[in-house]
């Protein structure tokens, strides 16, 4: 019986992880489309996270922090599983916002420990993330890019709808990754870039990166049940009245008889 609440030190690193949930994100050239592949690599790579901490910046045309950082990797997963363009209403795709606010997550105290797992398929050029970009690298944060989608591209098709999106011309609006971006990124903090083409291969990519970058001691506080034992003492009991039976004399009272 009992619950105490203890401090566990651990080597891990602080991830943020900022995901791409614009609406080029529901294209099909990869299955089921390349928001669900890279939802299903995320989950993947939380799985390998080891000791680190994790946090969720979703972003479009604005950038929102979903979750903070934390050890909690179940309800990191839960916040991935319910991301989707729906949360941020804003259309575009402004990396740098995103990036910024990757960065007023994580203590920039310390210039190591530190990284952004970037998923995106790169589609828009946003000019703001340059100026970012070199604020992480002083600060000792990498940037590792992920790409998501192909370079030939393929149509959009939103939840609900009965044809693809088209532009103002009405002509079929095809997204396309934009790998050159991606890479680009990913440099200029000495971070990788890699493509998505399989969840589990590319998680395992990742972490290999992530896990074989330097680590700090983090402490955490978690609560581990610790049961006392009370056995013996219930032993002793029975002991002691089977011993207290011995001793009673079993005499029968006799009733008077008139």
């Amino acid at each position: 019986i009992g619950t105490t609440q203890e401090k566990v030190k651990r080597q891990g690193i602080d991830v943020m992880i900022a995901l791409d949930v614009s609406k080029s994100m529901w294209a099909e050239d990869t299955k089921p489309s390349r928001l669900d592949e890279a939802k299903q690599f995320i989950s993947s790579l939380i799985d390998r996270m080891g000791d680190n901490r994790v946090g969720l910046v979703l972003f479009a045309g604005r950038a929102f922090l979903q979750m903070p950082l934390t050890s909690d990797f179940a309800i990191a997963k839960l916040y991935v599983s319910n991301a989707s363009p729906d949360a941020v209403p804003m259309q575009g795709t402004v990396v740098g916002d995103a990036l910024r606010l990757c960065e007023n997550s994580l203590d920039t105290r310390e210039k190591k420990y530190k990284a952004v797992v970037l998923i995106s398929d790169g589609e828009d050029h946003d000019p703001n993330s340059t100026e970012v970009l070199q604020q992480l690298a002083d600060n000792g944060v990498v940037v590792n890019t992920v790409g998501v989608g192909s370079v030939q591209g393929a149509p959009i098709m939103e939840p609900g709808a009965s044809a693809y999106k088209t532009d103002v011309n009405g002509q079929t609006v095809i997204s396309k990754l934009n790998e050159e971006e991606l890479r680009q990124i990913a440099q200029q903090t000495g971070g990788t870039y890699t493509h998505l083409d399989n969840a589990e291969t590319s998680a395992t990519q990742v972490a290999a990166v992530l896990n074989g970058m330097e680590k700090k001691a983090i402490e955490t506080s978690g609560s581990e049940k610790q049961y006392a034992s009370f056995y013996s003492f219930f032993v002793l009991m029975a002991l002691l009245i089977l011993i207290a039976e011995i001793f009673i004399p079993e005499t029968k009272r006799e009733g008077k008889v008139k």
